[in-house]
């Protein structure tokens, strides 16, 4: 998709933060509980959340994610997890468009949200705007910082307290930045960079740019590797960058052949797996120690959309959202075979595992 500033489709309703001191937002339906291992879908076009029961593979629960005045959120995108206290606080970004057929700029002037709930009750512990959309929400490694993307020319990324929800940082990044993540020993943050065709890489306790390195075209986002490796999805170059986290340099350019939806390393197999939203295929790549690089090993059917991928902790199953058939389908890992899909609400995106 060609790199432009896309006319807003929608304004999200204005909400001021009112308050320094953490405040639970009164929510329109009744208080859950979620006491079981489940996936969190994040439905864009629902502005829900559906809850999926991993012991039966089950929708047992729909959460509205609704704000204080009643206004739906609207298209809610990608969702964290609080790792560090007591994981179970989620933190959702919702920029006020679609962002499933690609990632571009945005309106000036359009603001988004970050919108935190309880992961065991369903309820809306905190919602605030920032000024402009806004690609993810992530809790830092030490769970006292929520860090948020800002998506427009003269990027930005900005770093919340997480207990007061008050701006402490503003880091300078570069143009059209998209998803933030950090790397699995917490040591680095990544900020992509889809203007600049560059990820910029931060110091999460100084909050300085260490370097800047350039990779692909477009690209979206650093998923997180188990193996000291970030691995970039870039749309337009339809490639994916693979990052060192040691040396701050690309080891490896995968070249895919369709465009990427995003990146998920599984470790238990040594496995990567990328997601071809535009032909509703999850296409994995195998280690190849000889030659230290990754080679593509297969694909699989999802459905049409396939987008976000979430491995269980034991490795056996994945559950990749597709935004196109409004469904989650459960993959056995061993085999790249899928067991059934699960429907869900409209254009799923975001997916994470709670146990």
């Amino acid at each position: 998709m060609n790199r432009v500033i896309i006319s807003a489709l929608f304004i999200t309703a204005g909400i001021a933060i009112i308050s320094c001191r953490k405040q639970k937002i009164p929510d329109m339906g009744m208080e859950k509980n979620i006491n079981y291992p489940a996936a969190f879908v994040v439905n864009g076009e629902d502005g829900t959340l559906s809850v999926i029961k991993l012991a039966d593979n089950t929708v047992t629960e729909t959460i509205e994610l609704m704000g204080s005045n009643n206004a739906m959120a609207m298209w809610p995108h990608h969702i964290y997890k609080h790792e560090a206290i007591d994981m179970t606080h989620l933190a959702i970004a919702a920029p006020g468009m679609d962002l499933s057929e690609g990632h571009a700029g945005a309106t000036p002037g359009m603001a988004g949200r970050v919108i935190i709930v309880d992961a065991m009750t369903g309820m809306m512990e905190k919602e605030f705007e920032v000024p402009t959309m806004n690609h993810n929400a992530v809790y830092s490694p030490d769970g006292k910082e929520i860090w948020t993307s800002q998506m427009v020319m003269n990027g930005k990324v900005l770093v919340y307290d997480a207990a007061t929800y008050t701006l402490k940082t503003t880091i300078n990044v570069g143009m059209e930045p998209a998803e933030v993540t950090f790397s699995a020993d917490g040591s680095k943050a990544y900020v992509a960079n889809g203007g600049d065709d560059n990820v910029s890489i931060i110091n999460p306790s100084t909050k300085a740019v260490i370097t800047t390195i350039p990779v692909g075209d477009n690209p979206v986002a650093a998923w997180i590797g188990k193996d000291g490796k970030m691995y970039v999805d870039n749309e337009d170059g339809q490639t994916v960058s693979v990052i060192s986290v040691a040396n701050d340099n690309v080891v490896q350019t995968i070249d895919l052949g369709f465009m990427p939806g995003s990146v998920a390393h599984n470790a238990l197999r040594s496995e990567l797996w990328v997601t071809d939203p535009e032909n509703g295929k999850v296409h994995y790549y195998n280690w190849n120690a000889g030659t230290n690089s990754w080679v593509h090993g297969g694909a699989f059917n999802a459905a049409n959309g396939a987008h976000a991928i979430a491995f269980t902790n034991d490795g056996d199953l994945a559950y990749v959202t597709n935004q196109g058939a409004a469904s989650v389908s459960v993959i056995r890992v061993a085999s790249h075979s899928k067991l059934k899909d699960i429907p869900v609400g409209k254009k799923p995106n975001g997916i994470l595992i709670n146990y």
